[in-house]
Formats: structure tokens, C-alpha cells, sequence
């Protein structure tokens, strides 16, 4: 199931609204834990598949569970 924020934030710097989609699905490198994101400015694509890490205390939340498995 994809994961889509059709209301944005607006980066004024750039001044774009910016928009994501996911799967929501995380995903391991050997190093690091994220979740892939399509990036989307004034609803054109700008990047595929970035990665986006995910924070050190949903690791640590994610770790408990797997050595309690």
C-alpha cells in the first residue's frame, strides 16, 4: 500500500511544494534501516527511490522486537 501526502510542505527556499510517496516498506543495506520515498516538487518527480533513514529510536524499537522473536 502506497503512502501518498497530497498536502505537502512548502520549501520556501525553493519555493515548491514538496510531496512524498512510499510503500512504507523498511528495508536493510547492511548498515542502515529506511523506508524508500518518491520525491515530488510542484508534483513533478525530482527523486525515485530516496532513501530515507529511519530514526535511531525506531532502530532501537525494531531491534527489541527482533531479539524477543
Amino acid at each position: 500500500m502506497r503512502d501518498t501526502r497530497p498536502e505537502g510542505v512548502l520549501i520556501q527556499d525553493l519555493s515548491v511544494i514538496e510531496t512524498t510517496e512510499s510503500d512504507n516498506i523498511l528495508r536493510w543495506d547492511g548498515a542502515h534501516v529506511y523506508v524508500e520515498h518518491d520525491i515530488y516538487h510542484n508534483s513533478q518527480l525530482v527523486h525515485r527511490k530516496y532513501r530515507r533513514k529511519v530514526t535511531p529510536d525506531v532502530a532501537r524499537a525494531l531491534l527489541s522486537v527482533i531479539v524477543k522473536a
